[in-house]
């Protein structure tokens, strides 16, 4: 197979697009990929959420269900981070779905609360590669406050703005139930839901097939 270079605003990615065919088909079939309706990923887009990463021209929305504490939500971040950097027609909507206990809980709710002072994704980019596992809300606040997050401002915030965070996290809740989800990370690409962690040539080839079936 030949694989032709593009070239992108952050350089060339030349045959990861076609490499990637080979990677992503088979263990992603495997490890339980399938195609979501239209309307499922319409309504899992539309209601209101912190602010999305990526272009704000993009064509192809990635929906990422995570936990600061989850192992392979830390792998997959620096793919995604790779994936915007490649692509910037794709955009990334992050959903908490903390669900690895109460120090996940606090580090999801303090993500959110962040938004109110315009520090979400400085907030979930610091606690996603954190270099440790988040055994503390002391280590939550640490992590934040390296950030540049006003933790005065972010306590008074969860409180304030608690029953909006209640309401984000019950919906994500019941959208990755819904989904089918049992575990983070699970990711709608387009219409393509994949329960797993994704490595960018993974990434590139399910937002190429995003791309191409609508």
């Amino acid at each position: 197979m030949r694989c032709a270079v593009r070239k992108t605003p952050s350089g060339y990615i030349g045959a990861l697009l076609c490499v990637a065919t080979a990677l992503a088909q088979y263990p992603l079939q495997a490890q339980g990929m399938h195609t979501v309706p239209a309307a499922t990923v319409a309504a899992i887009t539309a209601p209101a959420h912190p602010p999305a990463a990526g272009g704000a021209d993009a064509d192809v929305t990635i929906v990422e269900f995570l936990d600061y504490n989850c192992p392979y939500c830390r792998k997959t971040a620096p793919e995604l981070q790779k994936l915007l950097q490649a692509d910037r027609r794709v955009q990334i909507i992050y959903k908490e779905w903390p669900i690895f206990g109460p120090v996940s809980q606090y580090a999801a709710r303090s993500a959110l609360a962040a938004n109110w002072q315009g520090k979400f994704l400085a907030a979930h980019n610091a606690l996603i590669s954190a270099p440790d596992d988040l055994d503390e809300p002391s280590q939550v606040d640490s992590v934040l406050k390296g950030a540049g997050v006003d933790l005065k401002r972010l306590a008074d915030d969860r409180t304030r703005h608690a029953a909006e965070i209640d309401a984000a996290l019950g919906r994500n809740a019941a959208e990755a139930r819904g989904l089918g989800l049992r575990g983070t990370p699970g990711f709608l690409i387009g219409r393509q839901l994949v329960p797993s962690a994704l490595t960018l040539p993974q990434l590139l080839q399910l937002t190429s097939n995003a791309r191409a079936n609508p």
